[in-house]
């Protein structure tokens, strides 16, 4: 059921953004983190989400594309039931990357630097 939904959420976010030659989309930022899916529901382990926290991170570089990812991480999170909010705040702590301001659903986007 998850799956479904997270899959849902994906293609609605695709079709719902607007298209930049170089910016970066909500549907790149759930794919990415697509592996972390399991781990963030409590129904499976880290797996390869590491790996895809690694490569957001990479893409997520400037200051617009990390307003854009919080905002994508906040929508998908309240799109996908059973998000564990405290387990996505210790994704980059235990992912090694260093991020600009605290994962949760309060978080105000616009003032991620």
């Amino acid at each position: 059921m998850i799956g479904k939904i997270a899959c849902l959420v994906l293609f609605c976010m695709a079709v719902a953004m607007p298209r930049h030659a170089e910016a970066l989309t909500c549907y790149q930022v759930t794919y990415n983190l697509m592996g972390c899916l399991s781990y963030l529901t409590n129904t499976g382990d880290l797996g390869s989400c590491c790996a895809g926290v690694k490569a957001l991170h990479s893409a997520a570089n400037t200051q617009l594309h990390r307003q854009t990812a919080c905002t994508c991480i906040q929508f998908a999170g309240r799109a996908i039931p059973g998000i564990d909010w405290d387990k996505a705040s210790d994704l980059p702590g235990i992912c090694e990357v260093e991020v600009h301001a605290e994962i949760n659903p309060s978080t105000d986007c616009s003032m991620i630097e």
